[in-house]
């Protein structure tokens, strides 16, 4: 084996070693209510993993118990494949029955129908933030 071979696999290997990194998420006083790591898992405030949200869209709770799907158009579904939610590719957020239920803005800033901030995040998908702040993961 050669050595440059060697020493790619080597950094290979370290890299999976690494913790994900987590992005902190915030209410609207910038209080830590959970983090996301890049792997899509979802945690809370002390750092105890409640859900995850797979890159198939399958969101599980902290058992990896299926409880909900994220499609690829932004429709979010309970586990039994009904349609709970709209993720718009504008941020706007819509429950089941397509009404505004709130707004991830493109500088993570998270709001409710009514524009009133409700919280922050900075570094995840906006879908994410949608499932973390208006579907529930229980």
């Amino acid at each position: 084996m050669s050595k440059k071979l060697f020493f790619v696999m080597v950094i290979m290997l370290l890299g999976l070693c690494v913790p994900a990194a987590a992005q902190r998420i915030t209410n609207s006083n910038y209080q830590s209510v959970g983090y996301i790591k890049s792997d899509g898992t979802i945690q809370d405030s002390n750092y105890r993993t409640i859900g995850h949200i797979k890159s198939d869209g399958t969101i599980q709770d902290g058992n990896y118990r299926t409880i909900g799907h994220l499609k690829s158009d932004g429709t979010v579904q309970d586990g039994n494949y009904r349609t709970v939610g709209h993720i718009k590719s504008d941020g706007t957020v819509q429950d089941g029955n397509y009404r505004t239920v709130g707004h991830v803005k493109s500088d993570g800033t998270v709001q409710d129908s009514n524009y009133r901030t409700i919280g922050h995040t900075s570094g995840i998908p906006k879908e994410w933030a949608a499932i973390f702040f208006f579907f529930s993961l229980n």
